[in-house]
């Protein structure tokens, strides 16, 4: 080990060491009595590591002879899954600590989760992938059914972790195929082999079976099944999480295992993601009309964007990269919005997340509904928000791509999509007058909830320069 690679991996060992830190003094020193400290302390170190990384990285390095890669692509990746993962642990603080859910353990598992994800998006080797990948599944499973006396929230666990335990051997069997016919762990070495005229036929399973793992990974059809139980099931600041930074690391993973080891044999995988994105987006969108508690429908709305996302990464090209990653930041922003206004909606200090609760909303706060309108509509891609732009470019990636017929399945998976997020809108304003839910509620999550509609409104300008950072990233990865 040299000091260039623990430069490289100097944010991941800072993160590492705090949460070991954390857990002892947490331990020792009054256990969820700290836990409060421990979350404010935490987002605000993810903030400051991904500041770091966003204003100090340059040019691109490897660690461990090229396990560990530090380039454009993985700094863009990691100071989003940071800024997300801090943003959602403000936004539960309040709603864990009146609910006796705020462990000590809980800002703990979120980092440990959080590094997983970092070596994720910089993995150079099958090892390095399945470590990154492993240590952030093994937290979340754990946080999934932090809710001990819930039924429920102990089933999501279950599911989560039997399912992500599936998805787990598959992509590790892909693995040891993908080793035993390119004689290699390292992506380099396998992009070398892939491109030697045809791909071994064997290497070729194992790409398939990698494409299989990470799919549940980002909770592709068909692949899916474990997200509207696990999303309901969990603590709503957890689903929170698992519908940001999870899914911004997944999907930077599978385009860096697609471009970095497979690279050369594009066609081969493009048509086999070009399928996973269209079943995605349909199956998201038809699903979510017939749903009627709000966290099980915006798991089905995360599956129809995944979808799009997908369709950036089937485009197989440089500006496909580019516009999965200004998608994903753009999803991220506008989940966490939508996730602060889900976890204010109550009813006598009580969780509410029946849909029809909804009804006639805007009458005792009518600053909130305009903020979840605005963002709804972003959701559904209506312009001129932020959301349209994040699908114009996934679209304009797969028409480039001599992908049109994917892209007209994109607008019409789009247009069944809007309704459910129309609904939604319909019940705000116009609904029939009923018991609805609590005025008020907590400022951190107005907070939240007015920053995320804004960003989707003011963005159209120029995107706040995602737009630049994103080519820039996706320039290091497709060369």
């Amino acid at each position: 080990m040299t000091s260039a690679d623990l430069s490289a991996i100097a944010p991941e060992i800072l993160i590492s060491l705090y949460a070991m830190a954390a857990l002892l003094f947490g331990a020792y020193t009054g256990k969820d009595k700290t836990a409060p400290l421990l979350v404010w302390v935490t987002s605000g170190l993810m903030v400051l590591v991904g500041l770091w990384i966003g204003l100090s990285g340059e040019g691109t390095n490897t660690a461990f002879h090229g396990m560990f890669t530090d380039d454009a692509f993985s700094r863009f990746g990691k100071v989003t899954v940071l800024f997300s993962a801090a943003a959602v642990m403000v936004m539960s603080e309040g709603y864990m600590a009146r609910r006796n859910l705020l462990r000590f353990e809980f800002p703990i598992l979120i980092a440990l989760a959080t590094v997983g994800m970092m070596v994720m998006v910089s993995a150079g080797d099958l090892m390095t992938l399945y470590m990154g990948l492993e240590l952030q599944s093994l937290a979340l499973y754990v946080v999934a059914a932090l809710r001990r006396d819930s039924a429920k929230s102990t089933e999501a666990g279950l599911k989560y972790f039997v399912l992500g335990a599936l998805s787990s051997g598959l992509l590790l069997y892909g693995a040891s195929l993908t080793y035993g016919y390119a004689g290699t762990t390292l992506f380099s070495g396998i992009v070398s082999v892939a491109s030697e005229g045809d791909i071994p036929l064997g290497l070729l399973f194992g790409l398939v079976f990698m494409i299989t793992g990470l799919a549940f990974k980002v909770s592709a059809v068909p692949f899916h099944m474990w997200t509207p139980d696990v999303y309901e099931g969990s603590p709503t600041p957890v689903t929170a999480f698992f519908a940001t930074a999870p899914k911004v690391a997944a999907i930077g993973l599978f385009a860096r295992v697609m471009h970095d080891a497979f690279g050369q044999v594009v066609p081969d995988w493009s048509q086999v993601i070009a399928l996973l994105s269209v079943l995605s987006m349909f199956l998201g969108a038809i699903a979510a009309i017939g749903q009627r508690d709000i966290k099980r429908l915006m798991a089905y709305s995360s599956i129809a964007h995944m979808g799009y996302a997908l369709m950036g990464l089937a485009a197989g090209t440089q500006f496909g990269v580019q516009a999965m990653l200004v998608y994903m930041a753009i999803y991220v922003t506008m989940n966490i919005g939508t996730f602060a206004f889900i976890l204010s909606m109550e009813r006598d200090g009580q969780q509410v997340t029946d849909i029809a609760s909804l009804n006639l909303y805007s009458k005792k706060s009518p600053g909130r509904a305009l903020a979840m309108l605005i963002l709804l509509f972003s959701l559904a891609g209506v312009p001129p928000l932020v959301g349209f732009f994040g699908k114009f470019y996934v679209l304009k990636a797969a028409v480039e791509a001599d992908l049109t017929w994917l892209a007209v399945a994109g607008v019409v998976a789009s247009v069944i999509g809007a309704f459910y997020y129309i609904r939604i809108v319909y019940l705000m304003y116009f609904g029939e007058e009923r018991e609805g839910l609590d005025a008020g509620g907590s400022p951190v999550l107005a907070g939240f909830l007015m920053a995320s509609a804004a960003a989707m409104v003011l963005g159209v300008i120029n995107l706040f320069g995602v737009e630049a950072m994103a080519a820039a990233a996706a320039a290091t990865l497709v060369n």
